[in-house]
């Protein structure tokens, strides 16, 4: 299922033999747009310090419950190295070792688990959701508005589109951007460019939260820009709005 970032952010965690916190932030890798880790606040339980819970560990969100299923236990989650609010959590991520759950930077030649593991490739491809929203988002021929959400698979994981507050261009509107579309991102600019026309974007179909709940939506997303959807099953739509795409 889709699901906003804002929406589960604040999500409690419920691990396997009780609740370990709630959902901070997510960390995803800029180059295939999946989410590596979740930072958790462990509240009140571990004094109101930051943890990492890697990818592998994620089971699924429970919107009715209003939480994510976690695959540790407490004593794992009081193993996790913790995060320090003094340094950038990328910085930190980038030497930590998460063992068996699966994190990108493990693997036979690097056992074990915890902070200060020798040997290991810094990373520098990490950003936090939370940091890029505010982005600036710049078409073929102007700006359109800045990234405010996130839309997330509980499936993969993977960031499927980018929700974009159009703002004083087209004031109340929000729509939707898939990170395949995008031609590149100005990291050291904060700054989202895509080679679609704006003529494209004030076109597209409005995205309103529980609009990705149906197929439909996104159907007639992938028709306006003519682009290929991320469903392996769903092949090549032909449209009128693909601008200069």
């Amino acid at each position: 299922m889709l699901w906003e970032a804002s929406v589960v952010g604040g999500y409690r965690l419920a691990g396997l033999d009780g609740e370990i916190g709630s959902v901070r932030d997510f960390y995803f890798d800029d180059q295939s747009w999946v989410i590596r880790y979740l930072i958790a606040d462990t509240g009140n339980w571990l004094t109101g310090i930051h943890i990492s819970i890697a990818r592998a560990a994620l089971l699924e969100v429970d919107g009715g419950e209003r939480h994510i299923s976690v695959d540790m236990t407490k004593e794992q989650i009081e193993r996790s190295p913790v995060l320090s609010s003094q340094a950038p959590v990328s910085k930190q991520l980038e030497a930590v070792s998460f063992g068996i759950y699966g994190a990108p930077e493990t693997g036979p030649d690097k056992p074990g688990r915890g902070p200060g593991v020798r040997g290991m490739r810094r990373d520098p491809h990490l950003r936090s959701t939370h940091h890029v929203r505010g982005y600036h988002v710049q078409a073929a021929d102007g700006d359109v508005g800045v990234v405010s959400d996130f839309i997330i698979d509980d499936a993969t994981w993977a960031i499927r589109y980018l929700v974009i507050d159009t703002q004083s261009w087209l004031p109340g509107r929000h729509v939707l951007i898939s990170p395949q579309w995008i031609e590149r991102v100005s990291w050291s600019k904060s700054r989202v460019l895509i080679s679609l026309s704006r003529a494209a974007i004030e076109q597209s179909p409005e995205y309103v939260g529980g609009s990705l709940r149906t197929r439909e939506y996104e159907a007639r997303l992938r028709e306006h820009y003519d682009r290929r959807g991320y469903r392996v099953d769903e092949p090549v739509t032909k449209g009128p709005g693909a601008g200069s795409a």
